[in-house]
């Protein structure tokens, strides 16, 4: 099964609107059809702003590798974390569990 992932795409240097429509024609044109592509502004007066668009695509053959080497990991971390997480709840006294939930 292959997974799909957040790319990130920023244009920082646009001086004239032909240029950044240009640019935009050529990244969308480089999409796949699910991409799902979003466009945002950021940044401000003092640092500068930069358009960003982020996409999804397909996982790369070597991204899914690491998946692999380190999906072990990873899960154990997470039942470690689930662990500490039940541990606290069964430790918490009655009325507070009800607000909680």
């Amino acid at each position: 099964m292959s997974r799909r992932v957040k790319e990130f795409i920023d244009i920082g240097d646009f001086s004239s609107l032909d240029d950044l429509i240009a640019k935009l024609v050529t990244v969308r044109d480089g999409l796949p059809n699910f991409a799902e592509a979003e466009m945002r502004l950021k940044g401000d007066e003092i640092f500068g702003r930069k358009l960003t668009i982020s996409y999804m695509r397909e996982q790369t053959a070597e991204e899914a590798a690491y998946d692999e080497r380190y999906a072990d990991a990873i899960r154990g971390a997470q039942q470690q974390m689930l662990g500490r997480v039940q541990a606290e709840l069964s430790d918490m006294p009655a009325e507070r569990k009800r607000r909680a939930a």
